[in-house]
């Protein structure tokens, strides 16, 4: 059998010439799609197949982006790898296997960790091929250090997902919902995150309840 860092490379070589097929648009550039989201369990099997290798998908994992957990112990991630170009790869983890969700820029920067998650935001993930749902996390993680960023792109994700709601009954067992009328969403979010965002370095992906649905995969 050989060793983990060789298959490891391996896939990671098929995953880059998955890439080049990768689609993009005005809307998205330089983020690029797979057609729908590439399952890295077929990559891995492509890859080994011919000698029976076996590689965990999730030993990729180069950095986690976003991590999101609910009370039930249910979680999803997105997180990046990083190919032998460079180029960044962006993933989930959560229920279903692991995905290619999209590809674009490099490791060291950070201006398409923000650009894939403004977008994930705003179209509750369809622009990556899943559909994200459920009410508000209780716990959240975020490599991207800023507040103010952040508060805009959940507030964006719970209008779109109509998760407002859940944001407030979280506030309100908390006893940090003020009866204020026509309430300032934003602000609502922003106190939301303020308790729910953690400092601490997220562990595995839960890999069992349901939160993300994949519209489907690449072969």
């Amino acid at each position: 059998m050989q060793g983990r860092r060789v298959l490891r490379l391996r896939v990671l070589e098929a995953l880059e010439r998955s890439a080049k097929q990768f689609k993009t648009d005005e809307d998205l550039y330089p983020l690029r799609v797979p057609r729908t989201p590439l399952a890295l369990a077929d990559v891995v099997h492509r890859a080994l197949a011919e000698d029976g290798g076996h590689f965990d998908p999730l030993l990729l994992r180069s950095r986690t982006l976003l991590r999101l957990e609910w009370d039930d112990r249910s979680s999803w991630e997105t997180w990046v790898t990083v190919l032998p170009s460079g180029l960044k790869l962006f993933c989930d983890a959560g229920e279903e296997e692991p995905h290619v969700l999209a590809s674009g820029g490099r490791h060291a920067n950070d201006e398409t960790d923000r650009q894939f998650l403004q977008l994930l935001a705003e179209s509750a993930g369809e622009r990556f091929g899943i559909e994200m749902s459920g009410g508000a996390p209780s716990r959240v993680w975020c490599s991207v250090n800023d507040r103010t960023f952040l508060v805009d792109v959940f507030t964006e994700l719970f209008e779109v997902t109509g998760a407002e709601e859940s944001v407030r009954e979280q506030l309100a067992t908390t006893g940090r919902l003020k009866d204020s009328g026509e309430a300032d969403f934003r602000a609502e979010v922003e106190v939301w995150l303020s308790r729910a965002l953690r400092r601490d370095q997220p562990g595995s992906p839960a890999r069992h309840e349901p939160r993300i649905t994949d519209h489907g995969s690449s072969q």
